[in-house]
């Protein structure tokens, strides 16, 4: 396998956090290297459910289609409860209605992560490596020097970076590497995962759900709720494919159930958030800074939000645009975002099963640094997601009379959204939004690559933008 001697940027990891991070590199024009120890996708589903937040980003890279396509219908973002499957008493809740205008042009759904993964890793193309494993590395203050082996033949490859970025879960060797520790509870549950085909399309068709909790324990996970699916059941071992099938046809109430287990995977439930976010020209992302519990499907989701914060600053300072100060709000704006749902999720596993989806959850972010514009304390607004076109908030979603969301005018730059007074300003793209966010005339909104507004004017003073923009990469 031939690698580059030198990047500007290596990637480690090739879940949908690190893929995530090569589209958005590749986007701002970032060359990189991403490599996975994995030959492969992931052969598991593990995660499954993408908020509203993702859909906006994974739209923003051009791939929301496939996504949607992929994955489960709408109807079925249901939760079930019941004795087992063909309890005729059983219960079926939703996610929590949301009331009044659309909010996101891309609301969540359920697509599993061994699915989702082929799709990002086709969109980031040439840039990844499967196969190949971080050994070690060295820092210095004007880069890293990384040692990468290949799999399959043994063969190492020394590679040069100015910055690593470990994407690379739970166990990183990327942060031990940095010596960033890592606070919180470990071992809340011990699960085995068991992936499996059976034809069970037809005994859930009038129940059909994405999760199916069993009184006594134990869950059924939909993959596609007609042949393929995960059951999670307490246990700290693995167990025989025979063990399994049983404790599958027992849970589903079927005795004759044809069953066909496909892989197993044990794992435990932690609640952790990483001391730091960067050390020198080391940064951290997705499960690599935080294991958040699966109660509430907010962790991959949290990771995704991870690459977009990091990806367009990341770019900013590779390409010279910004000061590597700027890489110090990456931490500053993520890492309380993680520590709140960290204890939403660890809330949720407390209620066993008593909880909602909250798809609406992450878009309610509001980021409290100068890269924001804003003086207010990162976080997730406890009261919920409100619409705020200012500073710090996410760039509401609105419908343009063209039918795009203005969302769609986001990146890979900073986008201006005035009316015509500003038609002449440089450095930005420039859109036309006259009569919405209630803008007065010679108003306008600046928007970050990944959709945060960083600065609201409601005057025309055109000729503070570039001491904004300086400002806000850093300057």
């Amino acid at each position: 396998m031939r690698l580059p001697s030198t990047t500007p940027v290596l990637v480690v990891g090739g879940g949908p956090v690190g893929l995530t991070l090569s589209i958005l590199l590749s986007a701002q024009g970032v060359d990189h290297l991403l490599v996975e120890a994995r030959t492969g996708s992931s052969r598991h589903p593990k995660a499954r459910g993408i908020s509203a937040r993702s859909m906006e980003i994974f739209r923003r890279c051009e791939i929301a289609d496939d996504v949607r396509d992929a994955g489960l219908s709408a109807s079925s973002v249901f939760f079930f409860r019941g004795k087992s499957l063909v309890d005729p008493d059983f219960t079926r809740t939703g996610v929590a209605a949301a009331e009044g205008p659309a909010v996101t042009p891309t609301p969540g759904l359920i697509c599993s992560q061994d699915v989702l993964e082929p799709l990002l890793a086709r969109r980031a193309g040439d840039r990844v490596r499967f196969g190949v494993r971080l050994e070690s590395y060295d820092q210095d203050g004007d880069g890293i020097d990384a040692v990468l082996r290949d799999v399959r033949t043994g063969e190492t490859h020394s590679v040069r970076t100015s910055w690593l970025v470990g994407c690379d879960g739970a166990a990183s060797v990327v942060r031990a590497g940095a010596g960033i520790t890592m606070s919180g509870p470990t071992g809340l549950g011990h699960f085995l995962s068991v992936r499996f085909e059976a034809p069970l399309g037809k005994v859930v068709a009038d129940r059909a759900s994405a999760s199916y909790f069993i009184a006594a324990g134990g869950g059924f996970l939909a993959v596609d709720n007609d042949r393929q699916w995960i059951y999670q059941y307490p246990s700290e071992k693995n167990l025989s494919a025979e063990r399994c099938t049983e404790l599958v046809r027992t849970a589903a109430g079927i005795d004759d159930l044809p069953v066909t287990v496909q892989d197993t995977m044990v794992w435990r439930m932690d609640a952790q958030l990483a001391d730091a976010y960067r050390s020198g020209r080391v940064l951290l992302a997705g499960d690599a800074a935080h294991t958040i519990p699966p109660t509430g499907g907010h962790g991959m989701n949290t990771g995704i939000g991870d690459a977009d914060n990091l990806g367009w600053k990341l770019a900013a300072v590779v390409n010279g645009d910004a000061t590597e100060r700027l890489l110090d709000t990456y931490e500053q704006e993520r890492r309380p975002i993680a520590r709140q749902v960290i204890d939403i999720s660890s809330d949720n596993a407390r209620a066993r099963g008593g909880y909602q989806i909250d798809d609406q959850l992450l878009l309610s972010a509001v980021y409290g640094s100068f890269a924001a514009g804003c003086d207010d304390p990162t976080g997730l607004d406890a009261a919920g997601y409100r619409p705020c076109a200012l500073p710090g908030r996410r760039l509401p979603h609105m419908e343009l009379a063209d039918g795009r969301s203005t969302l769609d005018l986001v990146g890979p730059g900073f986008a201006l959204l005035c009316n015509q007074e500003w038609f002449g300003a440089r450095q930005v793209a420039v859109h036309d939004v006259e009569g919405l966010y209630g803008l007065p005339a010679g108003g306008a909104l600046l928007v970050r690559p990944d959709g945060y507004i960083c600065w609201r004017t409601d005057k025309g003073d055109s000729a503070a933008l570039p001491d904004v923009l300086a400002r806000v990469l850093g300057g």
